[in-house]
């Protein structure tokens, strides 16, 4: 865990006690010195888990490069990484093309989703 104390701990500021019963007592005199020990541990755990998300982005963003910008009318290929099914009438996997096109943008649908003008193709 990236806190290194238990969530018992950081939601109650002590370890849970296993096996025995709590006694109870009528007022705790240091309650305050408890509820702030509570609030210190839920700091540093806000803390430490904030840290590790910057490094985890950091080392996440490290792989990502640029997005490309489309605009309609654009021409781009089409990778057949994902058209198995399409590319399956060819002799020979490794020897079929790894992209296809150039195929023009028609819409941007979203940031990654872009509708592009196909060919027409006869059903079999």
């Amino acid at each position: 865990m990236g806190t290194k104390v238990s969530p018992f701990q950081v939601n109650h500021g002590q370890n849970s006690r296993i096996g025995f019963k709590l006694r109870k007592k009528g007022k705790y005199e240091g309650a305050e010195r408890f509820a702030e020990r509570i609030k210190n541990v839920q700091e540093e755990a806000k803390a430490t888990l904030q840290k590790v998300q910057e490094d985890m982005k950091q080392y996440a963003d490290r792989e990502r490069g640029e997005v490309e910008e489309y605009r309609v009318g654009d021409l781009v290929l089409l990778s057949t990484k994902d058209l198995k099914y399409q590319m399956a009438r060819r002799y020979m996997e490794k020897f079929t093309e790894c992209f296809v096109g150039p195929y023009k943008v028609k819409a941007i649908i979203s940031s990654n989703t872009i509708e592009l003008e196909l060919p027409n193709t006869p059903s079999s």
